[in-house]
């Protein structure tokens, strides 16, 4: 107990007043627990940030889970190490004990958004097992649907200096001077992953992977498909409307 006074002395009272409203606030939102399913470059991290500060939610990203875990040294997180210096994949079953573990951390109190996981049916009906054993449910399953013509527009016309992190795009934000930095004038380059070869690559696995995890949700009905060619805003203004 003396070591948590002690942290929370430390803390900034303002820090303290912030973290103390945004707990009432968050207080009066309804529970939710949501899945995030989208090609890469579909929006997900972009609205994801938005859903959970809006709702109050954890978000449960597996690959940071996993790593925390692993690093944390929990039981899960040691048999987690033993099957990747094996060169071995994390079952589901230890996978599905991360998420359950994490989801008892305060800031889960309200749900979560799950990104990253279910990549298959086999892990969509364990972790509605454990989910079941509990009490709850997934209560909404959000798919960024976009054409992938749409993607490879935006993804393929992505640039970026390296050394400050700035990005550009040949269409939407372009820089002034065609492949220069605007600041430093330095050459911008492409990420090997943003080329059209490697991101057909991507969706044809994306797609092959995880549109039996959509029917699989769709058939309990609460799959919800967003326009995620949209704009930002007007897909933010979808989100909420599905969650409303």
């Amino acid at each position: 107990m003396a070591t948590n006074s002690m942290n929370l002395e430390d803390v900034p009272s303002e820090s303290l007043m912030s973290e103390l409203l945004r707990r009432m606030k968050c207080a009066y939102k309804p529970d939710k627990r949501l899945i995030l399913i989208g090609p890469p470059g579909s929006g997900k991290g972009t609205q994801s940030p938005i859903i959970k500060d809006e709702y109050c939610l954890c978000h449960l990203a597996t690959g940071d889970m996993l790593r925390a875990a692993v690093a944390a040294k929990t039981p899960l997180g040691i048999k987690a190490k033993e099957a990747m210096d094996k060169g071995e994949l994390v079952s589901d079953d230890l996978v599905v004990g991360i998420i359950d573990e994490a989801m008892k951390k305060p800031s889960c109190k309200k749900g979560f958004i799950l990104d990253g996981f279910p990549r298959t049916v086999g892990q969509a009906q364990k972790l509605d097992d454990m989910l079941e054993k509990q009490g709850v449910k997934i209560d909404k399953v959000l798919d960024f649907a976009i054409d992938d013509a749409v993607l490879e527009e935006r993804i393929t016309g992505r640039w970026i200096h390296p050394a400050s992190g700035r990005t550009y795009h040949t269409k939407f934000a372009p820089p002034k001077v065609p492949g220069l930095d605007d600041v430093t004038g330095e050459p911008l380059v492409q990420r090997k992953d943003d080329t059209a070869a490697v991101l057909k690559s991507r969706l044809d696995a994306f797609h092959k992977q995880t549109q039996p995890v959509i029917d699989y949700y769709s058939e309990k009905g609460i799959v919800a498909k967003l326009h995620a060619e949209k704009p930002q805003k007007e897909v933010t203004d979808e989100v909420k409307k599905v969650l409303s």
